[in-house]
């Protein structure tokens, strides 16, 4: 017999038990499972009605089985119509009481774009609720719609001012508490982002168009080229090899081995171009270990391409086609119309002392030194011959004295002290003067202050800076005159000595050096041949020529090495790529010199080129920068949604990177190694 415990069974339950007898065993040591299973239920039934649950739990308890949204807020504002009940979601704004039983407060949408009037009266028990809701808190919202009564300042209202709710109910989801204080105005910290994001609609509408643009290159490389492009994801978990940047490593618990997070796809895609995939592309997530800057973060994201039997000159052609389509689709300013200049990195070295200069305001760098008198370069500069350039900075006003107190301003200004503390000499300054002898170029002497005037043509005020450097050839990625130039354009700017510059300056920096010599703060490859890979070790040389100099002196190779260039910002680059195996294997081994075992971490790359690998050539676009770029942000943390910090790339939010337990040490075979 089984017992019940004075809960009253189902009728179907009742008749099975009553003509349970003489039916066979197992069919009734079924149902008496049967039973006993929902007696146990009911059982936690009842003892779960005698629960008293706490507030929080009753509270999400209701929130729970929200009510669902009849409208979003974009379909409603078009199709309102009176006396008709919605029900909306949203976040709640601050409420203003008219009296005690009259209330106002906007609603927003979830997407935070729109907002809507409220109106709660003291005629249900939705205005009692309403007043126990604290702002910025979600919200479902049920209420009558009515049209405003019109005001003679309305004119030119938006839609969402020509409605408003008759409030019928509230369900609160969640509570905003009253200790965080948000405004448009309020600027948090990085450890809470969440809240940035919430308030700044600058910020949240910078994320809104990054995803545009994502959207806008996939359309153009897979709807806008044959073969199209097809998107493939490739691993994040990789292997650590010697491309030139300093790379994250992972620990496996297998005692010894480690994954490295990858600098750039980039052997995979050369992978894939051996595969027979004729275009790739992806929107790839890389890491490097890396000094921080405005423009850079540990993690970030690049649209990466490769292209099959193509050139440089083809990747170029297709990736102007992204940027004229994105201007074209997202930009107020016309897109670029053309091939993009061309400008050889000497020429862009010489004349700008950058490799990725932003030529939209001039002064133009002039080699002087054959000018200049022995005395003067001694004064300028311990060097015993040296190469002495200079540039002009145009004064609007042309006012020699305020042209003084600008550069003086600027070199006794901490952004100045590096030049000042230049081991080559700092930089030689000189206002032109009209009204003093030899318009104070009186150190150049007659016939130099007559060359120099021929060559960089200064007005009354113009600033003449002067800086010397060995006599070498150009290396790197800029001079200290470049950065120099650089650094005084943008105190001008921001002194308002110079009005800011405009528009958009499209170029290819081309014709790099193919090797580089070895730099003490960068890892290169890892050979010992004092040089490495300007781009990276899998470049090819530019021309038949460039192949012949990697016997005879593989630094004055030419690479097929592109960089897209943008007011002064470096927004991707790329290269053809070396598609032969026994070329790339006499790169690695004879030219950088790497040593055996760092030859055989490429081993899967030489082993995919040697299985008839096409000729291919792509690209990386920082995809950040593009961004940035396209808003006019001045650090690429404005279009990023959790961006590190600048103070060793961490997460601050988060608290990233965290310290290693003992347990997750020994778990990955690890020690901690005091530092030296």
């Amino acid at each position: 017999m089984i017992r019940t415990a004075g809960i009253r069974l189902p009728l179907c339950i009742r008749q099975s038990f009553v003509s349970s007898r003489g039916i066979p065993s197992g069919q009734w040591q079924a149902q008496k499972s049967t039973i006993r299973h929902f007696v146990r239920s009911a059982r936690r039934l009842e003892s779960d009605a005698s629960v008293q649950l706490p507030g929080f739990l009753e509270a999400y308890k209701k929130a729970v089985e929200f009510p669902a949204a009849t409208h979003d807020f974009e379909t409603f504002l078009s199709q309102a119509q009176p006396n008709t009940e919605v029900v909306l979601h949203g976040y709640l704004g601050q409420r203003a009481d008219l009296s005690k039983k009259l209330s106002f407060v906007r609603l927003t949408d979830p997407t935070m774009k729109h907002s809507l009037q409220v109106v709660g009266f003291a005629k249900n028990d939705a205005f009692e609720k309403l007043k126990t809701i604290n702002a910025n808190s979600p919200v479902a919202v049920r209420g009558i719609v009515q049209q405003k009564k019109k005001k003679a300042s309305d004119n030119g209202s938006s839609a969402a001012d020509s409605w408003e709710l008759a409030l019928e109910d509230i369900h609160v989801l969640n509570d905003f508490p009253k200790d965080i204080i948000m405004t448009a105005e309020t600027v948090f910290a990085p450890e809470q982002r969440h809240l940035q994001l919430r308030s700044d609609a600058e910020l949240r509408e910078a994320l809104r168009f990054r995803a545009e643009v994502r959207n806008v290159c996939k359309k153009e490389l897979e709807e806008n080229n044959q073969p199209a492009f097809v998107e493939i994801e490739t691993p994040l978990l990789f292997k650590s090899t010697p491309e030139g940047a300093r790379e994250f490593l992972v620990p496996t618990r297998r005692p010894g081995l480690a994954y490295a997070l990858p600098q750039s796809p980039q052997q995979y895609k050369q992978i894939l171009m051996a595969s027979g995939l004729p275009r790739y592309y992806q929107f790839a997530r890389c890491f490097r270990d890396e000094d921080l800057r405005a423009d850079r973060q540990p993690e970030f994201t690049q649209l990466d391409l490769e292209m099959s039997f193509a050139t440089g000159d083809d990747v170029m052609r297709t990736v102007e086609g992204v940027i004229r389509r994105l201007w074209s689709s997202l930009m107020n300013t016309p897109a670029p119309e053309g091939p993009f200049r061309r400008v050889a990195y000497q020429e862009a070295m010489a004349k700008y002392g950058s490799d990725k200069p932003d030529t939209r305001y001039g002064m133009e760098i002039m080699r002087l030194d054959y000018l200049l008198p022995v005395d003067l370069v001694m004064k300028i500069s311990p060097l015993a011959d040296p190469i002495v350039e200079a540039f002009k900075l145009e004064n609007m006003n042309n006012d020699p004295a305020e042209t003084q107190r600008f550069i003086t301003e600027f070199l006794d200004s901490p952004a100045g002290a590096p030049f000042n503390n230049n081991p080559h000499g700092g930089p030689g300054v000189f206002v032109y003067n009209g009204k003093q002898p030899l318009c104070g170029l009186q150190p150049f002497g007659f016939e130099a202050a007559e060359k120099v005037e021929e060559l960089l043509d200064p007005d009354h005020g113009d600033l003449i800076i002067l800086q010397a450097r060995p006599r070498a050839p150009f290396a790197g990625g800029s001079t200290p005159l470049g950065d120099l130039r650089r650094a005084l354009h943008a105190h001008a700017v921001s002194t308002g000595f110079k009005d800011t510059p405009t528009g958009f300056d499209f170029m290819w920096v081309v014709d790099f050096p193919l090797f580089s010599p070895s730099s003490e703060s960068e890892p290169g490859q890892g050979g010992a041949a004092g040089i490495s890979s300007t781009h990276h070790p899998f470049t090819a040389p530019k021309s038949a020529a460039d192949v012949e100099l990697l016997l005879t002196d593989p630094t004055k190779a030419v690479a097929d090495h592109y960089d897209l260039v943008v007011n002064g910002v470096e927004l991707g680059g790329g290269s053809r790529r070396i598609h032969d195996a026994a070329v790339q294997e006499f790169i690695f081994r004879d030219i950088l010199k790497m040593p055996a075992e760092r030859l055989e971490d490429f081993s899967h790359l030489l082993d995919a080129l040697r299985a008839g690998c096409p000729p291919h050539a792509g690209l990386a676009l920082g995809f950040d920068r593009l961004v940035a770029m396209m808003l006019g942000k001045e650090s690429v943390r404005d279009v990023i949604a959790f961006p590190k910090t600048g103070r060793g790339g961490d997460d601050a939010m988060v608290r990233a990177p965290s310290p290693m337990t003992e347990a997750s040490l020994e778990t990955y075979h690890l020690q901690l190694r005091k530092p030296a």
